[in-house]
């Protein structure tokens, strides 16, 4: 186990210093292709003004010959030539001023672009910059004076018999060489102390000086010595990493066995009522998943930790670290910083929303006002309040997203718009038939044809109404069948409601039965409002009546109605009327006809019980 986890920190680290490479290979590349335009304005910048300093630089040389040849005729004039000594004396104040306001004219154009002209680095030899350089010298650029000063330093390091205290500088007239025995290792001029608004002697003394110190720190840095103790200070990271991931791998296992030997005690499962959302084995399956995230979660933070300071030891690898770091760091911090600047629109969003909230609130007490009759509206019924209420709070909801829409984040991105787009299509296209039933659901609504709990009929469905939304609307039949019918079959059908005038007129329930002519049509009308007022649920007010619907060949066709206010009872109400009917007509001898049978008499019995005829005609 030991030498796995050894093994497998070895081969991460190797993965890690190879993707390392990869992504400082990768990132140079972005960073060249990306700062290419910058670069490229930077020379034109530097280029620009090293042309006019070398225009100032070459008449600054001949101003020079020519008060060197004014002070050597000067020197040659006798001392009684007075007027020709004030001549030359003029001449040289005149070049000694031209120079002057040269030397200022340089201090200005430099001055100008000292903050937007970058120099070049001059390299060391553990990859540090010791100080860049801004200006040309002759044909030399300032790009190709630092390529060929940090050519020098990496070869004064090679030098095995250096003496770093031999280099030096020497001030000349104008300019001071920094050298090492006879050789020049650069040369600073009149416009490299400019540019640093430094004396040229002064910046050749501290140029000389981070030059010392980049060779004496890098012979130090790669000594063997330090080699061996760099080692061996790598060896002691990995060491102490590994250690750290092995205790917490035992600590993780010590845990879970504790936790499931106490399952019992710690783990009381998650529930509601009757429902189990987690049980007690299912949590401990989600803390060993957890632990283990976790535990691997630390690995790589370990990991991410022990690399760059492995790296950070070697000055070869010092560049990995900082790569390293950055490759999560510089994530990170776009997420921060990203999150920071969109605080501004993420308080906006969340005043808009507090806003509409409270505005729904309001709206959402209006309507219950409405709906309980406490606030009335003439033309406005009552149970149009909550379907209104819910257009309203869609329309607002609606109205909050246009405000929001700008202010979430990459709104105005092309990505967006064609996903919005694409959405839009797709919901166009996808819904025609479920926009008409809203449609028809809206326009149900404001019809009032019924209500939740009405006994209705529409088409060859009969039953009560239990839900009623934008989409469909749901009956119950008497056999407790659920018959769903979309809105847009309701709206473009008829619909029969038997409750709306139950409750304050009654609803007229009916039948038809047939009697022979032989019988008087005020006994039949009497037998039927009796076998009406009989029957339960059938209201005594109004009274029942009769109505004679056709004289047919054979028989009469007599028609009770009468009155109940429990329209879901009609079931009920029917079959116990249809009793009543048969009981009643069967005691007062009235033979019931059907098409099967007719009002002439061969000398059959009638068709009636024998409890209903007279005894001597029983017995024949």
């Amino acid at each position: 186990m030991i030498k796995t986890h050894f093994i497998i920190s070895i081969l991460f680290c190797l993965f890690i210093n190879f993707n390392s490479a990869i992504a400082n290979s990768d990132s140079t590349h972005t960073d060249s292709v990306k700062s290419l335009k910058g670069d490229s304005i930077n020379v034109s910048i530097l280029d620009n003004i090293n042309l006019k300093l070398q225009e100032a630089e070459k008449q600054r040389i001949d101003d020079s010959i020519k008060q060197a040849n004014l002070e050597l005729q000067l020197s040659k004039l006798k001392t009684t030539d007075n007027i020709k000594k004030e001549e030359l004396l003029a001449q040289l104040k005149a070049i000694e001023d031209k120079k002057i306001e040269l030397l200022n004219k340089k201090k200005s154009q430099i001055d100008s672009l000292r903050n937007t002209a970058k120099g070049y680095p001059v390299i060391g030899v553990l990859n540090d910059t010791l100080f860049h350089i801004y200006s040309r010298i002759g044909a030399y650029t300032a790009k190709e004076r630092a390529k060929n000063i940090s050519k020098k330093v990496s070869n004064l390091y090679d030098n095995d018999f250096l003496k770093v205290d031999s280099i030096i500088y020497i001030n000349t007239d104008d300019e001071c060489d920094i050298v090492y025995e006879d050789k020049i290792i650069m040369s600073v001029t009149q416009n490299d102390a400019i540019w640093y608004n430094t004396p040229s002697e002064q910046l050749a003394r501290s140029f000389t000086e981070k030059i010392r110190f980049a060779i004496q720190k890098a012979k130090k840095e790669n000594s063997l010595l330090r080699l061996g103790s760099r080692i061996g200070l790598a060896i002691l990271v990995v060491i102490l990493a590994w250690l750290v991931i092995f205790f917490i791998q035992k600590g993780n296992k010590s845990l879970l066995v504790y936790i499931s030997k106490n399952k019992e005690r710690f783990l009381k499962g998650l529930s509601y009522k009757d429902y189990t959302f987690l049980s007690s084995a299912q949590e401990l399956k989600i803390i060993v998943f957890l632990t283990k995230i976790m535990r691997w979660f630390i690995y790589l933070i370990i990991l991410y930790i022990s690399l760059p300071v492995i790296f950070s030891i070697f000055p070869f690898s010092r560049t990995w670290a900082d790569s390293l770091f950055q490759l999560i760091w510089t994530p990170f911090k776009g997420v921060l910083t990203a999150i920071w600047s969109y605080l501004p629109n993420l308080f906006s969003i969340a005043v808009i929303y507090i806003v509409m909230k409270y505005v729904n609130r309001f709206v959402k007490y209006f309507f219950e006002e409405i709906k309980s009759e406490r606030l009335k509206l003439n033309g406005f019924h009552p149970d149009w309040a909550m379907p209104t209420y819910s257009i309203v709070r869609f329309l607002l909801y609606a109205f909050m997203f246009v405000l929001i829409f700008p202010y979430l984040p990459g709104s105005d991105s092309n990505v967006f718009k064609g996903v919005s787009v694409f959405l839009g299509v797709l919901f166009s296209l996808g819904s025609s038939s479920a926009i008409a039933n809203m449609v028809a659901g809206l326009v149900i609504t404001y019809m009032r044809p019924f209500k939740i709990g009405d006994r209705i009929k529409i088409g060859d469905v009969s039953g009560d109404v239990i839900e009623k939304t934008l989409l469909v609307t749901r009956i119950k039949t008497i056999k407790n069948e659920i018959v769903t019918i979309p809105n847009s079959s309701v709206l473009t059908g008829n619909t029969i409601n038997y409750t709306i005038e139950a409750e304050n007129q009654g609803l007229i329930v009916h039948t038809t039965v047939t009697i022979g002519y032989d019988v008087a049509w005020k006994d039949v009308h009497q037998a039927l409002i009796d076998a009406a007022l009989k029957t339960e649920l059938i209201s005594s007010e109004p009274d029942p009546f009769v109505l004679q619907t056709s004289l047919d060949d054979f028989y009469i066709s007599y028609q009770v109605n009468a009155y109940t206010k429990y329209a879901s009872k009609q079931a009920v109400i029917y079959s116990n009327m249809h009793q009543n009917i048969q009981d009643i007509c069967n005691e007062r001898g009235i033979e019931i006809m059907s098409p099967h049978y007719r009002a002439e008499r061969d000398g059959n019995k009638k068709a009636m019980p024998d409890q209903y005829f007279p005894k001597n005609e029983t017995e024949k």
